[in-house]
């Protein structure tokens, strides 16, 4: 059975979009340290791939990667699916509360209608309109920041950003055709229902590089409407193959039968004979 193994791809989406590049703004992790893995937590991480073979030469096991793509400084993935909507409604049943009372007092002494307009303008907050590029969970929500409150000023960048998504993954280790990456479907709704993973022929030993391609999205006002505009990144990561014989897990040694301790060749359990009856090997 083909091994799992995990790929984190965590992108400081601020700071990438400001410098408009994924260096030094992207961390990968992955959970094969303790058997070769390079780089955890930076830019530069090299992938431990363990291939084995049978005592005759042919391979024995592959491997399967699986790259998980979260953001750094956003609200987390693991809130519930309909959060943003559900904050969204709130946000719009707050400001329908604060109308009610302001037309319920006209004229009232002291009042200051600009003011309650503004304050009623704040609870309703910034509506992203839907675009052809901005269909399904990005369309027609509200920018919310990390605490899950509603953002009034969509200029002033103090928002959460919506996760990255990997586009494709290509190069050196596709083209030679080391790893066969395609994306596919999962009721995992964490990644939206799709996620890139690929399968790795680990019977060629060598340091092989990929690129990881990385669609951010970025805020923008154009006139009064608040529209996300993808941008296209690339991440660049790299593969280390290694082979090794199949061997015992217990003892080290080649494939065969478990030896027996020394400590229990003087006696044995004579059969049908219960656990206090014993026999002499």
């Amino acid at each position: 059975m083909a091994q799992q193994l995990a790929i984190i791809v965590l992108v400081d989406i601020g700071n990438a979009l400001e410098t408009n590049t994924l260096q030094g703004n992207t961390y990968l992790f992955d959970n094969m340290k303790l058997h070769g893995s390079e780089g955890q937590g930076t830019g530069d991480l090299v992938t431990a791939i363990h291939g084995a073979y049978w005592r005759d030469g042919s391979q024995a096991t592959e491997q399967v990667l699986n790259w998980l793509p979260y953001s750094l400084g956003s609200i987390p993935p693991t809130v519930p699916r309909g959060y943003e909507a559900n904050r969204a409604r709130q946000s719009d049943a707050q400001a329908l509360e604060e109308l009610d009372a302001l037309t319920a007092k006209p004229g009232v002494a002291g009042a200051d209608p600009a003011a309650d307009l503004q304050k009623i303008r704040q609870a309703v907050g910034t509506r992203v309109k839907t675009t052809r590029r901005t269909r399904g969970r990005l369309s027609n929500q509200k920018v919310l920041d990390v605490t899950g409150e509603v953002v009034t000023d969509a200029t002033a960048g103090a928002y959460s950003y919506p996760g990255p998504v990997i586009t494709d993954i290509y190069g050196q280790a596709v083209d030679e055709k080391i790893m066969y990456p395609a994306e596919y479907g999962s009721p995992d709704l964490v990644t939206d229902g799709w996620y890139w993973s690929a399968t790795v022929d680990s019977s060629r030993p060598g340091t092989y590089s990929y690129s990881m391609r990385i669609q951010l999205h970025r805020l923008v006002q154009r006139g009064s409407e608040s529209l996300w505009e993808p941008v296209n990144m690339v991440c660049e990561s790299k593969l280390k193959v290694t082979t090794q014989p199949k061997v015992n897990g217990f003892t080290g040694a080649g494939l065969g039968l478990l030896p027996i301790p020394p400590s229990a060749r003087g006696s044995a359990y004579a059969p049908g004979s219960g656990p206090q009856q014993q026999t002499t090997a």
